[in-house]
């Protein structure tokens, strides 16, 4: 029954779509709903007991101790969003700041992803229909593993649930930030199809999409079949006027690249040798390449147009096969298989600012003999040069799959319910990457440019000296010589994860005055891995400055989950849950157990107070604990050897430069002796319905992390290694003796001290510390005004209230929301919209306001006091959507997005060096995009 009138509210609400809870019953068309096809609430008798998101119990109350927010397909269509990343990265409670197709050159540039209330994207849980969705295989930023959103077909997803908070008493690791479950459609009434086409006012982006679904069945057997695909242009650099040259209005006048350039390593600029003043490659970079100069450098030859040639956006292919079946093989037994494959080709072009040539790779510099000089030779490669660099694209190709087979029922005619289920879910990448050949490219330069080499320079003897010829220099390539020296690598990359699962589930388990008691028990167990294997060539030395790491582990885990759920009071209701963790990692056994209590308070049938306190974990990942070893070159402070000379605490810093600043080699890798990533979360809110079309919702959510996995401190080590060195640490413990080991020295030079320190391992460690404090609200109202139709408004609100982190224990912690160098996230996000509906016809206005964030001054000097350092203001992108229903069966949909083309704010303090003055991680430059959508239900089913 329904018990309140928040339920009444929200079951009103979620008759278009906008909630902040959702019990989902039966699918509806997104593109042809209409004012005829919304139950009114006054309908609504009887609400039956289902599993919602953030519970494992059926209840008849939506809104429970935790707070879930629910985009519904038709929100996503609505309000113009393209893709299910982009429905969530638009999302409120999205405030972190993370890298995208506009990242160029990073380590996952073709997926997507987010972070929720800033935290860092492996801290999210997400689900597909209540089931763990695999990692992808590539490493975010190079080190984290995480999740990609751009592989589940929008047309198939019927609504998505977010929790935010801590939930890994029911979900298990990952779950710090929040949960994700992104249910896909169990039925439609009749076959249907969609067609959609885009385009961008400003080109580039070019957009098709079609996919097919139907519905069938057999006597006990029913199928639902899906298909999505879709085929996306890349929106390039030179296509928007903030990103196709070099910025024009920042802090300084505008700087070509540096394409031809020779550059003295003794203090005297740069060498201009071109005895033509470039007018020999003039044709370069589309006839804009010319002689150049920078203040207090000197002449070269460059183009003010060279950032246009990297891909914004990435040229995209996607095919998606969904199916969901089940066979009733008795009133107490259905056999159910779901499959979701997606095929995903991913082109992106990092233009020429990442593909050149020069000397110093392989020689730091070379002595020209007839300049008598150390230089440098730069050398960038032309869209002329390359012929163009569409063909020279990266291409990242994803093969995924996640099947399920299992088996729910009841036990005979007790109230104890079950549901038995293998989850297999397989990621495979490709990474078929655009390199230069090391051998290839010196030789190419050799004979052209540089000539033999004749010894070493006269001065030091330590550099290769050259006669080069400038005059073939400063000359453009032909595509056909280009090709001689660069090719492609293949990286390959996988994660395979099995899960098998049971759960038993009694929702009346005993009655108490108030109602009846229920409880779940899962248990389920399994085994997961990551592999990434380089080309052997980015390994041992044969692609020119690019190399690689790879990395390979699997893991066996096993987990088990307890709910019970208690009707206290007929106002008051407790929810305990518990779950216990046990990976076993290379030999040995990672575990930690969670909990969380929860409490529902209705004083009255229009208000729940609720609050929940508990604990939440993340295990280290496979890459965190099965990465390779790789090497670095850095400086640390030889605290040993400087307490010998007298040098310690305050006037350390007096120490002599050879051992206050030394260089040394470092190696670092993943370690399978890492913890857990612990963290202490709470909650408390209320939900208020004050009529029955209306409810309001505010949360203030916190979280105490512990634990987080980072790269150990060098620094931290040398000073570890002092105080064992001066007996403060006794030189036998373990502490000591990791310090040491981990140290590598050479042979002592200078009586009463230690050799200079020559290398230094550097693991990755549980060390950092986070805590967050954001408040959330979400508002949703129905309003009919009779002849002229249907309102319908929703709104939702993030806010970050603090924010701090501490790298190393010894370190301070830093609010991040006033250390603009350590990130740049909004601190608040609102967005909102308004429906209006009207028999065949109906119209959405959504509006969403991305709140203020550092400029690019005030994350180089790490505060607002310093001159032009500041915050930009906010931002607000507005979207439009119209449908028209001519027939029942056809749904008809024009959208619009960002109608007012609005491109990120303007950020002066710029210099003019930069080729896309704006943060890639916070705004875009797409502009405005259009739609036309057409949606076709074939026979009489549809509704």
């Amino acid at each position: 029954m329904i018990k309140s009138k928040i339920t009444v509210a929200i079951v009103a609400a979620l008759a278009l779509g906008y909630t902040s809870a959702y019990a989902q019953s039966a699918q509806t068309d997104t593109s042809q709903q209409s004012t005829e096809q919304a139950p009114d609430s006054t309908k609504a008798k009887k609400l039956e007991a289902v599993t919602v998101t953030g519970s494992l119990i059926p209840s008849s109350q939506i809104e429970t101790a935790t707070p879930v927010i629910t985009i519904t397909a038709q929100d996503m269509k609505v309000r113009g969003f393209t893709t299910v990343a982009e429905a969530l990265q638009q999302s409120s409670f999205a405030t972190g700041s993370v890298q995208g197709a506009q990242t160029s050159a990073s380590f996952t540039q073709g997926a997507q992803t987010l972070s929720m209330f800033g935290l860092p994207v492996g801290f999210v849980k997400y689900l597909i229909d209540g089931r763990p969705m695999g990692n992808f295989p590539g490493l975010y930023n190079g080190s984290d593993a995480f999740n990609n959103l751009s592989g589940i077909p929008m047309d198939m997803v019927d609504h998505i649930d977010i929790l935010p908070g801590g939930q890994s008493s029911l979900y298990g690791s990952d779950a710090i930030a929040g949960v994700i479950n992104i249910v896909l459609k169990k039925h439609i009434d009749a076959p249907a199809i969609d067609v959609r086409y885009g385009w961008h006012k400003d080109g580039g982006g070019a957009d098709r999409r079609i996919s097919l679904a139907d519905s069938f069945s057999a006597g006990k057997f029913n199928a639902l079949v899906g298909v999505q695909f879709e085929k996306t242009q890349p929106i390039w650099g030179f296509d928007r006027d903030l990103t196709k040259q070099y910025f024009t209005q920042g802090t300084s006048v505008p700087v070509a690249s540096r394409d031809y350039l020779v550059n003295s390593g003794t203090g005297a600029g740069y060498l201009f040798e071109d005895p033509n003043n470039c007018s020999n490659v003039t044709g370069q970079f589309g006839g804009t390449e010319a002689k150049q100069h920078r203040k207090n450098s000197g002449d070269y030859c460059g183009s003010f147009y060279s950032p246009g040639y990297k891909t914004v956006t990435n040229d995209d292919k996607t095919v998606n096969l969904y199916t969901h079946t089940t066979f009733d093989v008795s009133d107490n037994l259905q056999l159910y298989g779901d499959l979701l494959y997606n095929y995903e080709e991913t082109k992106t072009s990092v233009g020429s600012s990442y593909t050149w040539w020069g000397t110093s790779v392989d020689y730091g510099y070379i002595y020209d003999e007839n300049l008598d000089d150390f230089v440098n030779l730069q050398r960038a490669f032309s869209p002329e040069d390359v012929g163009g660099y569409r063909n020279i694209m990266n291409k990242q190709t994803e093969n995924s799959y996640m099947l399920t087979l299992g088996g729910k029922g009841t036990f005979g005619q007790s109230n104890w319910d079950y549901d038995v289920g293998f989850t297999h879910s397989d990621d495979k990448l490709l990474a078929h990457d655009f390199q230069r050949f090391d051998g290839a490219i010196d030789a190419y330069f050799r004979s052209h440019v540089l000539g033999p080499q004749h010894g070493l320079d006269p001065y030091y003897g330590a550099y290769a000296a050259f006669s080069p010829n400038y005059n073939a220099f400063y000359q453009p390539m032909s595509p056909s010589d280009f090709r001689s020296f660069t090719g492609y690598t293949d990286t390959r990359s996988k994660t395979w994860d099995n899960m098998l699962r049971g759960q038993v589930t009694n929702a009346s388990l005993f009655s108490m005055p108030a109602g009846d008691a229920g409880i779940a028990v899962v248990v389920e167990g399994g085994n997961q891995g990551w592999s990434y294997v380089p080309d052997p060539r980015l390994l041992d030395g044969e692609i020119w400055g690019t190399t690689d790491v790879q990395g390979a582990g699997h893991r066996s885990r096993f987990a088990t989950t307890a709910e019970l759920k208690v009707p206290l009071l007929s106002q008051l209701t407790l929810d305990v849950s518990g779950r216990y963790d046990d990976y076993k990692v290379a030999g040995q056994n990672v575990n930690h157990g969670t909990y969380n209590l929860g409490l529902e308070y209705r004083p009255f049938e229009s208000l729940l107070l609720r609050g929940r306190y508990g604990s939440a974990f993340k295990v280290p990942t496979l890459a965190d604990e099965f990465q390779g070893l790789s090497g670095y070159y850095s400086q640390v402070t030889d605290y040993a050897n400087c307490g010998r000379l007298g040098y310690s605490g305050p006037n350390v810093a007096d120490c002599p430069t050879k051992y206050s600043d030394v260089q040394f080699f470092g190696q670092q890798s993943g370690s399978t002796s890492l913890k857990p990533i612990t963290a202490k979360v709470w909650s408390y809110g209320f939900v208020w319905a004050p009529m029955s079309k209306m409810s309001v919702s505010v949360d203030y959510l916190h979280w105490d992390i512990k634990n987080e996995v980072n790269q150990q401190s060098a620094d931290g080590l040398s000073a570890t290694e002092y105080l064992c060195d001066v007996g403060t640490i006794a030189m036998s413990s373990q502490t000591c003796q990791a310090a040491f080991d981990q140290i590598t020295r050479g042979t002592a030079l200078t009586p009463g001290l230690l050799g200079p320190i020559l290398e230094i391992y550097t693991p990755k460690v549980n060390v950092s510390n986070e805590q967050v404090n954001a408040i959330t609200a979400n508002f949703g109202y129905l309003q009919d005004i009779g002849a002229m139709g249907r309102l319908s408004f929703n709104a939702s609100y993030s806010d970050m209230l603090k924010h701090s982190y501490q790298d190393y224990p010894s370190d301070p912690a830093i609010d991040l929301l006033r250390h603009p160098n350590w990130s740049t996230d909004f601190k608040s996000k609102v967005n909102a919209s308004i429906t209006w509906s009207l028999d065949e016809w109906s119209a959405t206005l959504y509006a969403n306001r991305y709140g203020r964030t550092p400029n690019y001054l005030a994350t180089v000097y790490d505060d607002y006091t310093h001159t032009g350092t500041g915050k930009l203001p906010a931002w607000t992108l507005y979207n439009v959507s119209v449908t028209y229903n001519p027939l029942k069966n056809l749904g008809l949909s024009f959208l619009v997005n960002n109608v007012f083309n609005k491109m990120p704010p303007l950020d002066r303090s710029y210099p003019g060096t930069a080729g896309t003055p704006y943060n890639t991680s916070n705004y875009n430059v797409y502009g405005r995009a259009m739609y036309i959508e057409a949606n076709y239900k074939f026979g009489a089913g549809a509704k």
